[in-house]
């Protein structure tokens, strides 16, 4: 017996006064305050073993090794806070303290807590990971993006066969049951789990992308569990892809206290993979009720406004009168102005024909035969001078044309070709005059007297 121990034991006899002979009943209660004392909080791992539930809602299991074994007890007060469904088999660590079962005087573990094994390390690298995406800004508002305000296609990352797409689809029809959902299927579970989730998430950018899809909104969701059945959504690959996407992503993981990088990384975190398609539909039974409603006051809207006309028409044709007054008020004033339009025309014809008068007289003055007679002399001394003058013109006109071909000989691009000289094209034929409209490596064609060639630009020089 350790000093420790020892004096666990010393304290528990001097603190009950033992008498010298012990009834069963007075031995267990003694060992049983002697465990609780010296052993008031461990922490043993193991594996699952006889795993029996009673109505009570109390779990009673054996934790065992290659080599030993130890009854638990799990009550319910404590047992409800296991966010995972314990069978035998499964590896797990619990904590509690050692007791006794004073009634068959058993040894036992009175279990306070329980987790998968191995899920201490798992936490502890969540919170690792969790801080270090939040100093990156990760996690920053700013750099999320907000939903379309119309969705109309919803593809959902999630497991074809898991409860969570049946949720999502029994909401959506409820909801609203033209909402198109396109299910890329990944697993939600495993290894393989995170690396297929990260490659649908970057699938239905890359279908967005080339047009072959028309999502609005990437969806990711699985039912709960442990945080070992959640882990492929912690993991950096997906936070990755989830920050890569040019598509809202919605987290819905777990149940409403499960959290997971994802939920952090995406642009919207929904409790439950239900709470996701609510939040992603409209209700058609809201939009009915408000349709209803609006059309109702539409109505009425209509019927005060044709109401305002009647009472107007009315109005107005209080005020409408006779026409017949206005029809005889209107004629005999048209009969006045067809009197007056009569006296006008009179009077204006008189004028046109002293005007006409007066113009024959100016004519008879101004007779145009002699002016046509000195026009006529006119033309022909000019006929005359032009005669005189065209075959002048003429050879003027072809030695200077002669000139001007031996001078464009002289000075075209042929006579320089002739003696030696190349003309360097572009691709488009234009001539190339300045290094800095060619690159290297480009292709150009030289032009000769006889023939051309095509050349590719190995160096420039200034």
């Amino acid at each position: 017996m350790s000093d420790s121990e020892y004096g666990c034991y010393n304290a528990a006899m001097n603190s009950a006064t033992p008498p010298d002979t012990l009834s069963v009943s007075q031995l267990n209660r003694l060992a049983k305050q002697l465990l609780e004392d010296c052993f008031a909080q461990v922490q043993v791992s193991g594996e699952l073993s006889t795993l029996s539930r009673p109505s009570s809602g109390h779990w009673y299991f054996t934790l065992k090794d290659q080599r030993a074994q130890i009854r638990c007890a799990f009550f319910k007060n404590r047992n409800m806070r296991v966010n995972f469904q314990p069978e035998p088999g499964q590896q797990v660590t619990v904590r509690g303290k050692v007791s006794l079962y004073e009634g068959r005087g058993d040894y036992q573990l009175i279990v306070d807590s329980m987790d998968i094994a191995g899920a201490g390390a798992l936490a502890a690298a969540f919170e690792q990971l969790k801080q270090e995406l939040k100093e990156a800004g990760w996690f920053d508002a700013e750099n999320k993006q907000a939903l379309p305000s119309q969705i109309q296609h919803i593809a959902v990352v999630t497991s074809p066969t898991g409860a969570a797409i049946q949720d999502i689809l029994a909401v959506l029809q409820r909801r609203w049951p033209a909402m198109k959902v396109s299910i890329l299927p990944v697993m939600v579970q495993g290894k393989q789990a995170a690396g297929q989730i990260a490659e649908a998430i970057a699938t239905a950018n890359r279908w967005v992308q080339s047009a072959a899809s028309d999502f609005d909104v990437v969806l990711l969701s699985r039912g709960g569990g442990s945080l070992e059945d959640l882990w492929p959504f912690n993991e950096r690959i997906v936070a990755q892809a989830i920050r890569a996407s040019h598509l809202p992503v919605i987290s819905a993981v777990g149940h409403e206290v499960d959290f997971s990088i994802s939920d952090f990384v995406a642009d919207v975190r929904a409790p439950t993979p239900s709470a996701a398609a609510e939040l992603l539909s409209p209700d058609q039974q809201t939009l009915l009720s408000n349709l209803n409603l609006l059309g109702g006051r539409l109505i009425a809207a209509q019927n005060r406004r044709l109401s305002q006309w009647r009472q107007r028409c009315l109005e107005l044709r209080a005020r409408l009168k006779d026409p017949r007054s206005q029809l005889r008020e209107q004629s005999q004033r048209l009969d006045d102005l067809e009197l007056r339009l009569q006296g006008q025309w009179r009077q204006r014809q008189l004028q046109r024909k002293q005007q006409l008068a007066a113009l024959e007289k100016q004519l008879a003055l101004l007779s145009p035969q002699r002016q046509l007679g000195q026009k006529k002399r006119d033309l022909v001394s000019l006929q005359s001078r032009l005669l005189q003058a065209w075959p002048q013109t003429l050879q003027s006109a072809k030695r200077r044309h002669s000139y001007l071909q031996q001078q464009l000989q002289t000075l075209g691009p042929e006579q320089t070709l002739q003696r030696g000289y190349a003309i360097v094209l572009d691709s488009e034929g234009q001539a190339v005059r300045d290094t800095k409209t060619i690159s290297a490596q480009q292709k150009v064609s030289a032009r000769f007297a006889k023939g051309r060639a095509e050349l590719v630009v190995q160096k420039i020089q200034d």
